[in-house]
């Protein structure tokens, strides 16, 4: 493999890979030509802001349902062809709260809360993506059935969907799953309370990867065995609420209308820039090689697949967005670091995907063991929707553990980022003077090249930053959904804005990386020739 050195003196460009910058379209492009090309770059990513900041609706929103206690008198609980109404024709003989139930000798065993998802007059839709849903217990306290400290409430959780009111309830799912109780007690525990509610924390119930029915149907029984001491001491469980979350339907068009858009422009710049690679008398050198690695990820994560959600039943989309997504930042992070290692002037040895084993490895390694993470609870969830790895304290100890570990090592990544364009603009500085004296003839056109190399480096680390926000902030705000809170506080102008800077970035590369049309290896033999307008 070629590799350049700023061993000798008389290297008449600024000492970085041959191809990247002598004869690139960002060396040869005049100065007006290229504020142009910026400027239309910079147009489109305030437009990405605006898009998602005007347009879009915010990414998710939930909606809360108060349950309806059906009673049911059948004798065999365990029918999964009867299901239990909220509400309709054939709705559910209900009671309107506890104390109806002991005045009537009804058993808690007969008591079901059902909620019908939407409301009524509504219905479900495919835009919707994705559907997490979520239990908020009304506990009331009472002095002779109080909560234990680390009371588990055992849940029997079926759930079902149709498409036509008139259709017959199909099982989605069924599962018992135990989830802990945290709950405080706001005033002191005296006679005097009695009746006031638990501030309880809300519980995951569910996570479903598509939402391709219209109508859903979600029945919860919370069974007592005093043999085997299942929900004894958990208080007196009035009412239960139902908190589902998914995505917009009008952010998901914009969405998708973003990714349609962004996939053929960065194909077709992505084919253009690999054709004049090939026409070259060389081999691909790495940078080269990197930046069409990057194209590449940054195609597969635009390809707008999600269009075939809206017609196929496809749980599995939010495992696949993962595994693009992880693709996708493995490729960027380990740019980052060879792009500026190939611009290291004191560096002799370049070239070499070996010499960045040590920073790449790393990247990669970290990035699987994460995903590793979120791929085991996905695919879990595949069979059984229930499923939540925050759902025990040893579970939900790794999960925050690995948000936090997330978050450290993307700070980590970006400072080591900062100290390595640090390093590139230390050593411009130092060798800026002996190159522009030794190459007296073209002062301006290294002057030029200098000050372009500087403010690329400026727009990677503006890149790296929003980047590093962007994974933090969404990684903070999925833990907050599975913790304790359903508050939705990310802006669509900070998804669109930032998906578009990634497209604009890789876009940008391509194109002021591609070799120029220019003949610039006569231009390197003879620096008397005509220098391009800087």
């Amino acid at each position: 493999m070629e590799s350049a050195s700023c061993e000798s003196p008389g290297t008449p460009e600024i000492c970085t890979p041959r191809a990247a910058m002598a004869g690139a379209i960002i060396e040869n492009m005049s100065t007006k030509k290229l504020c142009l090309v910026g400027g239309i770059l910079l147009v489109f990513q305030v437009l990405a802001f605006l898009v998602g900041g005007l347009i879009a609706p915010k990414p998710t929103t939930f909606a809360e349902f108060l349950a309806v206690k059906c009673v049911d008198i059948r004798k065999d609980h365990q029918d999964a062809h009867k299901w239990l109404l909220p509400w309709g024709r054939d709705r559910c003989h209900s009671i309107q709260n506890i104390e109806e139930a002991t005045s009537k000798l009804i058993e808690a065993d007969d008591i079901v809360f059902s909620v019908h998802i939407p409301f009524r007059g509504q219905e479900m839709s495919p835009w919707f993506q994705f559907m997490l849903l979520f239990l908020h217990l009304d506990i009331a306290f009472k002095l002779n059935n109080y909560i234990e400290d680390n009371a588990l409430v055992t849940l029997d959780v079926a759930m079902a969907y149709r498409d036509d009111l008139s259709d017959p309830w199909t099982e989605l799912a069924r599962s018992v799953e135990q989830r802990k109780l945290q709950c405080t007690f706001p005033v002191p525990k005296t006679d005097d309370n009695q009746g006031r509610y638990y501030e309880c924390d809300v519980l995951p119930l569910m996570e479903l990867g598509s939402v391709a029915h219209k109508y859903y149907l979600v029945n919860i029984r919370l069974p007592i065995n005093e043999r085997k001491k299942i929900n004894l001491d958990i208080g007196e469980i009035n009412d239960l609420r139902l908190v589902a979350i998914f995505q917009n339907g009008g952010f998901t068009i914009v969405w998708f209308a973003i990714k349609t858009f962004l996939t053929p422009s960065i194909l077709i710049i992505m084919i253009w820039y690999w054709r004049r690679i090939t026409m070259m008398t060389r081999s691909p050198l790495l940078l080269e090689k990197v930046i069409f690695a990057l194209g590449i990820s940054m195609t597969f994560i635009n390809i707008p697949v999600e269009w075939f959600s809206i017609g196929f039943n496809w749980t599995w989309m939010l495992l696949f967005s993962d595994i693009r997504q992880v693709i996708f930042y493995v490729m960027l992070l380990s740019f980052w670091i060879i792009f500026c290692g190939e611009h290291m002037m004191d560096q002799s040895e370049r070239n070499r995907i070996s010499v960045y084993w040590k920073q790449v490895v790393p990247i990669a390694f970290g990035s699987c063991f994460l995903f590793t993470f979120d791929m085991y609870e996905r695919g879990v969830q595949l069979k059984n929707p229930c499923y939540s790895i925050w759902t025990t304290d040893v579970g939900a100890e790794l999960a925050m553990a690995y948000i936090i570990v997330a978050g450290i090592c993307t700070c980590l990544y970006f400072l080591f980022l900062c100290f390595m364009v640090f390093q590139v603009f230390r050593n411009i500085s130092g060798k800026q003077l002996s190159l522009l004296a030794i190459n007296k003839a073209r002062p301006l056109h290294y002057e030029g090249q200098i000050f372009r190399l500087k403010f690329l480096m400026i727009i990677t680390l503006a890149c790296a930053a929003l980047t590093t926000v962007f994974f933090i902030t969404t990684k903070v705000s999925e833990g907050n959904w599975k913790w304790n809170n359903y508050n939705i506080k990310l802006n669509s102008a900070f998804f669109t804005g930032v998906y578009g800077m990634w497209n604009l970035y890789v876009f940008a590369l391509m194109f002021l990386y591609a070799p120029s049309h220019k003949n610039y290896e006569d231009d390197q033999m003879e620096n008397n020739e005509v220098e391009p307008d800087t």
